[in-house]
C-alpha cells in the first residue's frame, strides 16, 4: 500500500503504454485508445459544426422552395453520416480485415437486437430510392392520414387530417369529421412501409378526385341534368 501511494497516482505503464491509476492496470485503457478517443471528440464536433454550417448555407442559397429544402437536408444528413461512418473507422481501425471483422459481428448483434430500428432505417432509404413521397405530400401510412412534414432516418412525421373512411376503425379517436387538419402531429415508423400499403394522395397528380351525389326525380328532364 505505500509503494502505490508513494508514486504517481496515474501512470503510463508498458509497452503498450497501459494506464495504471493508483498502482491498478486498467483492462483495455492505454495512451493509444485515450489519443483516439481524443480524435473522435475532436472529429464529432466538426461534423457537428459541418452540419449546421451547410444546413444554414442550403436554406440561405436554397430559397423558400419546399421540396429542394427537403432534398437538400437529406443529402446532407446522408453524406455527413458516411462520413462520419468512414472517420470513425479511419481512426479507430488500422487494418480493413479487422473493421470487416468487427462491423460484422456490431452489424448482426444490432439486426438481432434492434430489429425494428434497423427496419426503419432501410425503410428509409427505400422510401427516398422509390419516391414513394416527399414533403408536403398527402399519405395515408400506418393508418394514419396527413401531410408529411418531416423525415428523418427512423421516423416520418405527419400533420394528421380528420375524416376517416367509412367502415375504417377509428382509433385514436377522431373529432374532425372533414377534410381538415385534426392539430395532432404523428410521428411513424419508416418501417411500416414494409408491414402495409402506403397511399399518397399527390404524388403524380397534385388533386383529390371527388365523388358527389346529386340526386334526379324520375319527373326531373335527365338531360338536361346531365347538360348543367
Amino acid at each position: 500500500m505505500c509503494s502505490i501511494l508513494s508514486g504517481p497516482f496515474l501512470q503510463f505503464v508498458g509497452k503498450n503504454q497501459t494506464v495504471q491509476i493508483g498502482g491498478v492496470k486498467l483492462l483495455g485503457a492505454n495512451y493509444e485508445d485515450g489519443r483516439k478517443l481524443l480524435l473522435t471528440l475532436g472529429f464529432i464536433a466538426v461534423l457537428y459544426l459541418l452540419n449546421r454550417i451547410l444546413r444554414f448555407l442550403a436554406e440561405k442559397l436554397g430559397g423558400t422552395r419546399q421540396l429542394t429544402a427537403f432534398w437538400t437536408r437529406q443529402g446532407i444528413s446522408i453524406a455527413i453520416f458516411f462520413c462520419g461512418i468512414l472517420g470513425l473507422a479511419s481512426i479507430w481501425f488500422n487494418s480493413p480485415a479487422r473493421f470487416a471483422e468487427v462491423a460484422g459481428m456490431v452489424g448482426a448483434g444490432l439486426a438481432f437486437a434492434m430489429q425494428k430500428v434497423v427496419t426503419s432505417f432501410a425503410g428509409y432509404f427505400v422510401i427516398l430510392r422509390g419516391k414513394t413521397f416527399n414533403i408536403g405530400d398527402r399519405i395515408r401510412m400506418g393508418g394514419v392520414r396527413g401531410d408529411v412534414i418531416a423525415l428523418n432516418f427512423i421516423q416520418t412525421v405527419v400533420m394528421e387530417m380528420g375524416e376517416p373512411q367509412a367502415g375504417e376503425s377509428d382509433d385514436p379517436g377522431m373529432w374532425v369529421h372533414s377534410r381538415q387538419y385534426s392539430g395532432r402531429i404523428v410521428t411513424i415508423s419508416n418501417s411500416e412501409i414494409f408491414e402495409q400499403p402506403v397511399y399518397n394522395y399527390t404524388r403524380e397528380f397534385p388533386y383529390i378526385w371527388e365523388e358527389m351525389h346529386v340526386p334526379i326525380a324520375y319527373r326531373d328532364d335527365r338531360h338536361r341534368a346531365e347538360q348543367i
